[in-house]
């Protein structure tokens, strides 16, 4: 379980985090200093240090913290009758997310060529959908489950990712709409006890 954090240690993080989001707006993560983010920030150098021991480590707090938020909300899905109705219902919860942090995840995929963001997605969205299908469904096919939800996942993620580029005509509807016509029933999936 995780440790309750004092409320001082939580404002700062804050205020650190929306410092290097600012920056990450205008300038690649790798051309931004500490001093930038301290300056964006409205904190010492001394603080900063105090909580991170540089800026990769905040930029990984902050990810790690918005994997967790993305991983609590893909646990509220109820029972669904297809694999198919729980990979929409996935990508709904998965978009809900990203339009409440929209700033946060265009801001750090606008001028920074690393995957952060993709893996962090994947990989919420991997753990949730595999453990999902293994505990409903039998696999019928000669393809791992794995190599399946890897496939879906995928697909999904790239898109969402490239439709938040542009926050402005970022449009969860349109992704859902694609998603429900892109991703088959997966007959070969059939429902444990059924």
């Amino acid at each position: 379980m995780k440790k309750k954090e004092d409320l001082r240690v939580i404002k700062t993080k804050t205020n650190l985090y929306r410092g290097l989001i600012e920056l990450m707006k205008d300038k690649s993560f790798e051309d931004i200093k500490v001093s930038d983010i301290c300056a964006k920030s409205i904190i010492n150098r001394s603080t900063f240090y105090d909580h991170f021991n540089d800026k990769y480590e905040l930029l990984q707090s902050l990810i790690d913290d918005l994997r967790e938020e993305l991983q609590n909300k893909l646990k509220v899905i109820k029972e669904t009758h297809s694999i198919k109705e729980y990979y929409v219902e996935s990508i709904k919860l998965l978009l809900n997310h990203v339009s409440e942090n929209l700033n946060i995840y265009s801001s750090v995929i606008k001028n920074n060529s690393n995957s952060i963001a993709h893996d962090m997605m994947i990989d919420s969205l991997l753990t949730s959908v595999t453990s999902y299908v293994k505990d409903n469904y039998i696999n019928e096919s000669n393809i791992p489950t794995e190599r399946i939800v890897l496939f879906y996942v995928s697909g999904l993620v790239s898109i969402c990712l490239e439709e938040m580029k542009n926050p402005n005509s970022f449009n969860p509807e349109n992704i859902i709409n694609s998603t429900e016509y892109l991703i088959p029933n997966l007959s070969f999936f059939k429902p444990i006890g059924k």
